[in-house]
């Protein structure tokens, strides 16, 4: 799924709000939702473009560990079970 808005513009949306425009002439605006705009301040909410390229970089990694920890936790088990078989 394509996502509609890049963290950059997300950031810039959420900038325009703090600086007084109220959240529905923002979302009419810009063509978005209250609800998105709501999940996005609690996700990126007070973070610069940088911090957010930097989180998106942190959950790319954190998610490519977690795959290799399973293949190497099945790895492991495969291992166990082919010794219990050998006794």
């Amino acid at each position: 799924m394509k996502k509609r808005y890049s963290e950059e513009q997300i950031i810039g949306f959420l900038r325009e709000a703090d600086a007084g425009l109220p959240v529905k002439d923002l979302c009419r605006r810009h063509g978005f939702c209250e609800a998105s705009y709501y999940q996005w301040r609690s996700r990126f909410g007070g973070m610069s473009v940088s911090e957010a390229k930097r989180l998106k970089e942190l959950e790319a990694e954190n998610t490519r560990l977690k795959k290799l920890l399973a293949v190497s936790m099945l790895e492991m088990e495969v291992t166990r079970e082919a010794l219990r078989k050998k006794w």
